[in-house]
């Protein structure tokens, strides 16, 4: 399919939409009437819109524009071919492309058969990668040009079933910084499988139950390597209904501006879910780029965009420029803006609506800010609870008769949510994983609670502001980093007996950058350019320790269990620490010693990681 070549200019005329209780009324409707056994899936929604406004706008990408028609089309042709090749409801296509229209033609294509769309990091090389392949089985897998490189790092190690149903999807030739390449000759080229089938929609589309799994999003947890939740047509329908319809009242005139990765829930069952079902348009950047995002929102005239609260700091660090306000954008929906620069951001860049949600993979409800009210992460109707918990002893608090206490209003506490019929917790791949998440017999003998591992604080009225992240897992450059996974490559190194991982807090920054503690066999032997190269070729960017710490020796519990709560404490203060501490700049490709002028310039901020 050739793309058409468009000027958006003057396509969205005015700056704001006018607010409208149709989309109100119509998320109300869906989420009253979705149910886990009726037939409807996100393939339905594809093909309605592309009967009734073929020539809607649906996807913009670079200079390309697609309707509603050009998509279905060329996601019926996928989908067929996936049919010839015997794919059933319920098998994994795993898919392995950086943002540009394939990837989301594919995960369209593959939901529409009734499989499961796997949605791969990708960011991920070897071990990791292959860990992520092995723990989905795929029936077949899907890899941009961009990321054969990553795949060579296992093709080795996959099955021999796998290794013949590879497929290549060509990159986009117009991109100047990746040129292009041809298919390996191990690989399948998509686009010459697929050409000359059907364009007809399939008849496996209506034959889709909601409570069916529609992806596998990883997600990294405390086990050190990922996790994959499983995410279910039932829970996008929610999502779709309550976030992008009722909440944010997204219109058929809307274009939502999407910079965060595709294999994100942000991106496919917030972005791509409210826009599909207002029959909106989504417009897709390459990559998240601080100097090109006002550009490009102007660009496409996006009237919405997705964030996570890191991509709101680094947009508010830059320089203030006379077109700040010079936009379309009338409302944005994300998580994890901080209240610090919440009103300094909305002012800034004049934002009417910030939508801001709390939601996870794997959780079973999401509370969303839909009355518009500052610094809060909304409200959620669904039963859920915020109680007591002892951090020292990592567990919550119980009472004389085994059951929790909930916090009280201005408190800080646990987030739990009841599972029940309406309510499923559709957990992980791993049913052993699963089980770890759940709470049995919480307020009630037999009861049954979602544990989210996330510390928020009960601010009345059935909201609730997040707070903090508990257990082995940190949270830097808008990712979830294990700290197992880090310690486990840290271990690797020659010379290093063991090493402790952790997050800890920089001025000026979202999240906790990773710190690590090692103990040396020799604390006099410690080579931080070979550590730096041993960690950068072992693991993506955003899991590399900022900072480093060496040990002669590391204290633990009476149970044998390290102190990392008194790590923490500690981070890398040297008002604290008589030990060597070194740390990663920005920009910079090995770690330097860390000095008590070094360490002022990072508190004052003048070092911006």
């Amino acid at each position: 399919m050739k793309p058409r070549l468009v000027n958006f200019t003057n396509i969205v005329s005015s700056a704001c939409i006018p607010k409208g209780t149709k989309p109100l009324i119509k998320g109300l409707y869906t989420l009253i009437s979705s149910k886990p056994d009726r037939y409807r899936s996100i393939g339905t929604h594809l093909e309605a819109h592309a009967k009734k406004r073929p020539n809607a706008p649906a996807i913009r990408y670079l200079n390309d524009e697609f309707s509603y028609n050009d998509i279905n089309m060329w996601v019926n042709r996928y989908a067929h071919y996936f049919l010839s090749q015997g794919i059933q409801p319920g098998d994994a296509i795993a898919i392995n492309i950086e943002n540009r229209t394939e990837c989301l033609v594919a995960v369209l294509a593959i939901v529409k058969v009734g499989a499961i769309a796997a949605m791969i990091n990708t960011s991920q090389r070897g071990e990791v990668l292959l860990h992520s392949i092995n723990l989905v089985k795929p029936k077949m897998m899907l890899v941009g040009a961009e990321l054969i490189s990553n795949m060579s790092t296992v093709e080795e190690s996959l099955s021999n079933e796998l290794k013949n149903h590879l497929y290549y999807l060509e990159e986009d030739t117009s991109l100047k910084d990746t040129g292009s390449s041809s298919c390996p000759p191990h690989y399948q080229d998509m686009a010459i499988v697929s050409q000359g089938m059907s364009e007809a929609n399939p008849d496996t589309t209506t034959k889709i139950q909601m409570k069916q799994p529609c992806f596998y999003i990883f997600t990294s947890g405390t086990t050190g390597l990922p996790k994959a939740s499983i995410m279910s047509h039932y829970r996008w329908h929610k999502s779709m209904a309550g976030l992008g319809l009722a909440s944010m009242r997204l219109r058929p005139d809307d274009v939502m501006y999407l910079s965060l990765p595709l294999y994100h829930n942000n991106a496919l069952t917030v972005s791509m879910a409210g826009v599909l079902g207002a029959g909106a348009c989504i417009a897709i950047s390459r990559k998240f780029s601080v100097t090109q995002f006002w550009h490009e929102i102007r660009h496409y005239q996006a009237t919405t965009f997705c964030y996570i609260g890191e991509l709101c700091r680094y947009l508010l660090n830059t320089p203030p420029q006379s077109s700040d306000k010079h936009h379309n954008i009338r409302a944005i929906i994300g998580n994890g803006l901080r209240p610090d620069i919440w009103m300094e951001f909305k002012q800034r860049f004049g934002i009417k609506h910030i939508n801001e949600f709390y939601g996870a993979s794997e959780c079973n409800l999401v509370f969303t800010n839909a009355l518009n009210l500052d610094k809060t992460a909304g409200l959620c109707p669904l039963p859920y609870n915020i109680v007591a918990y002892d951090i020292e002893n990592d567990e919550p608090t119980r009472d004389a008769k085994g059951f929790m206490q909930p916090v009280k209003k201005g408190d800080t506490g646990l987030l739990i949510t009841e599972i029940n019929d309406k309510q499923p917790f559709e957990g992980y791949t791993d049913q052993a994983e699963s089980a770890k998440k759940i709470f049995h017999n919480v307020f009630a003998q037999g009861d049954r609670w979602f544990n989210t591992g996330d510390m928020v604080i009960n601010q009345g009225f059935k909201h609730i502001a997040f707070a903090d992240r508990l257990g082995d897992t940190f949270r830097w450059k808008g990712e979830n980093v294990a700290t197992t996974e880090v310690e486990a490559v840290a271990n690797e190194f020659p010379g290093v007996e063991h090493s402790i991982a952790y997050g800890v807090e920089i001025p000026g920054t979202d999240g906790r950058a990773g710190m690590a503690a090692l103990t040396l066999k020799n604390i006099h032997e410690f080579d931080e350019v070979a550590f730096s190269r041993h960690l950068h070729e072992k693991l993506p960017t955003y899991a590399i320790p900022v900072f480093v710490r060496i040990r002669e020796q590391e204290e633990t519990t009476g149970t044998f269990k390290y102190r990392k709560v008194d790590l923490k404490k500690e981070h890398y203060d040297l008002n604290q620490i008589h030990e060597p501490i070194f740390v990663k700049l920005p920009q910079k490709t090995h770690f330097v010693s860390l000095d008590t002028s070094l360490l002022k310039q990072i508190q004052q901020q003048s070092v911006r990681f």
